[in-house]
């Protein structure tokens, strides 16, 4: 039988694929056959990413704050890779910022990374000459956009304003044969989440485990689900579609 999720000569660009879900996504792409263009701000972390594949991939170090520069970086990309099947945006930053020190400049950049970053990323895929029909574009997201969390006001936020972004981009992209979905994460063990933790008293890391019925995530569980939308196959029929991966936690809230 035919794996419906192979792959192999497809092409996708991962963002934050320096660390994290964005580094293990890549690993399970490549696993699965595709070809990768790997970007995030840290070259010699995309290096390391790039020395866990099966085959070459392109880097591309790029700063996704500076949004407006999006769509002229990712012709460029794509003039030297080839037009890409569909793209990953796992990069974003989520700081632990209590109202009263949340400043302007810090909230202006958490929706400059996990929000605006992905809007402008989806307008700059759908540029002719860049993708591939059928197309497939994928964000993270994050139980945060659910449920309140002390201190992660800016971050729930920009999740919560990427899971309506992407049920507009998914109706109005659907004429172009791209299909729009979010995955939604619990707390899964990464550099991210070691962050919150280490920001956590001992009572509150406890209850935070405590809340996810399986226990806390994997990065690979998460990207397991990306692959699974990307694929022409099992994600044909799937746009607008928020993919809650949370080992349980948002059922005990929902």
């Amino acid at each position: 039988m035919k794996n419906p999720m192979d792959l192999t000569g497809c092409r996708y660009l991962v963002t934050g694929a320096s660390s994290g879900i964005g580094r293990e996504t890549a690993i399970v792409l490549d696993e699965l056959g595709a070809s990768l263009v790997l970007t995030g701000r840290r070259e010699d972390e995309l290096a390391k990413t790039a020395a866990k594949l099966s085959k070459p991939s392109h880097i591309e170090v790029m700063d996704l704050s500076h949004t407006a520069e999006i769509p002229a970086w990712l012709k460029r990309v794509v003039l030297a890779t080839g037009p890409l099947d569909g793209a990953v945006h796992s990069a974003g930053i989520g700081d632990v910022e209590p109202l009263q020190f949340l400043t302007e400049i810090k909230f202006q950049k958490t929706i400059d990374i996990n929000l605006k970053a992905a809007i402008n990323l989806a307008k700059s895929y759908r540029q002719k000459g860049i993708c591939r029909k059928p197309g497939s574009l994928v964000f993270i997201s994050s139980i945060g956009a659910m449920i309140g969390m002390p201190g992660k006001i800016a971050y729930s936020a920009s999740k919560a304003g990427l899971e309506a972004a992407c049920r507009c981009m998914a109706l109005e992209l659907a004429r172009e044969d791209i299909r729009v979905n979010a995955v939604v994460p619990g707390l899964v063990e990464t550099e991210m989440a070691q962050q919150l933790i280490e920001a956590s008293t001992t009572e509150q890391i406890a209850r935070l485990k405590s809340l996810h019925p399986l226990g806390l995530g994997k990065a690979r569980d998460v990207a397991y689900s990306i692959a699974f939308l990307l694929s022409r196959e099992t994600g044909r029929w799937i746009t607008g579609t928020s993919f809650v991966i949370d080992g349980g936690c948002t059922a005990g809230f929902l």
